[in-house]
């Protein structure tokens, strides 16, 4: 197994937009099976390249069912249909807040090998994708709370023994905030 250390929230590396890959060669097929043995070996739903701080658009999922990987995805809304549910994240240990996503979306990008892919995600699988593509993009899911649960997540995380003191930094997702004025 290759299990890395996970960056954690206040790490600049999980505010810095990722670069799109390449080259799919043998450093991306290690960094993909990285990302996997780190996320099964910490039970988590997915992981994005910059929680290992490696800049690049890549990410690995496995939950709802589904898994695999994406590299330099996008993903689109099926519907205007919206989800709102518990959200976490290994960058933000042992804590969850509702977040809304959308319900169903699809994600493209490549596989580490450079083929096309193309997944339909609906639910905990939509919320997956939705989450970890805002990783490659700087954006945590507390910037997506509602403004008294940020507040609340923000001094939950400020209390907690992990959190090094670094000021928070909240960032604007390029994805749609659903209305909501922050």
């Amino acid at each position: 197994m290759t299990v890395q250390p996970i960056r954690l929230f206040g790490d600049p590396v999980l505010r810095t937009r990722a670069e799109e890959v390449v080259d799919f060669d043998k450093e991306l097929r290690n960094l993909v099976q990285d990302l996997w043995d780190t996320m099964e070996d910490q039970g988590g739903a997915g992981i994005a390249a910059p929680q290992l701080g490696v800049g690049l658009r890549v990410f690995t999922y496995h939950c709802d069912g589904f898994a695999g990987h994406l590299v330099n995805p996008t993903f689109t809304a099926v519907d205007e249909e919206l989800q709102f549910g518990p959200e976490g994240c290994l960058s933000i240990p042992g804590m969850s807040w509702d977040c809304e996503r959308y319900r169903n979306v699809v994600a493209r990008g490549w596989n580490m090998h450079g083929e096309p892919v193309e997944i339909e995600g609906t639910d905990l699988l939509a919320r997956c994708i939705q989450h970890e593509t805002d990783h490659l993009d700087g954006v945590l899911f507390v910037d997506r709370l509602d403004e008294q649960t940020r507040k609340a997540a923000m001094r939950e995380i400020r209390g907690a023994e992990w959190f090094d003191g670094n000021a928070p930094v909240i960032k604007e997702s390029p994805h749609p905030l659903f209305g909501r004025a922050r």
